[in-house]
């Protein structure tokens, strides 16, 4: 089901992570459902996203007279309590909701969560805490994205030392086996792959290819 054109979500446990997540799935226009056992976690969200309201998500019963069975996808996003995250993935699952997430934070959660049919288990603090690494490691990679099969997007912010170099000029293609989708200077788009532009200090260039290549490019500026 979608209202007004948007997306349903719902998002079980409104602490910090769960939180994020609801408030920003309805900035970007989607209907939020959000539900908690705490009233001050609910009530500190209830002008903020669609519906937010207390609710035991063990509960199956309650979980469907608060509209969880219309989401087109929910996040389990309590991680501490085991019992509860495993019970509400259940839940979830049993009242027809056609894609569930779910936040983990041991192996042995993950495990138990993928067994029992969550179609995508998350660890939020240990992904971001890799992310945060790899910029730390390279002070030259400002982001990147996984998109999954050893492949990432990253975004090389071009030091001095490389100022009116030609795009072309690059040795990402040929010795790294990288592609270029693109340089960004500032807030706009200037080049793509095959253009002949100069490079300025700061540009980012946005590079597509492997984490080893894309690693060995890095150390060679």
């Amino acid at each position: 089901m979608t209202r007004k054109g948007n997306r349903v979500f719902g998002i079980v446990g409104l602490g910090n992570f769960g939180r994020t997540v609801a408030t920003e799935l309805q900035r970007f226009g989607n209907h939020v459902i959000g539900i908690d056992i705490s009233e001050k976690r609910v009530s500190a969200l209830a002008e903020t996203i669609s519906q937010a309201m207390i609710v035991d998500a063990s509960d199956d019963a309650a979980l469907r007279e608060a509209g969880l069975d219309q989401c087109d996808m929910a996040l389990v996003a309590m991680g501490a309590n085991l019992e509860s995250s495993i019970l509400a993935s259940i839940n979830l699952k049993l009242i027809g909701v056609p894609e569930v997430w779910a936040k983990a934070t041991t192996r042995t959660h993950h495990r138990i969560l993928s067994r029992l049919g969550v179609d995508r288990v998350i660890h939020p603090e240990v992904e971001m805490g890799q992310h945060i690494a790899q910029v730390l490691h390279n002070p030259l990679v400002r982001d990147y994205v996984s998109l999954g099969n050893g492949y990432h997007v990253v975004n090389f912010r071009i030091p001095e030392s490389l100022e009116g170099q030609r795009l072309s000029d690059l040795p990402h293609g040929e010795k790294f086996n990288l592609r270029c989708i693109g340089v960004m200077r500032g807030t706009d788009f200037i080049a793509q792959d095959g253009s002949d532009c100069a490079l300025q200090c700061d540009d980012l260039v946005l590079l597509l290819g492997k984490r080893d290549d894309l690693r060995s490019f890095a150390a060679s500026l």
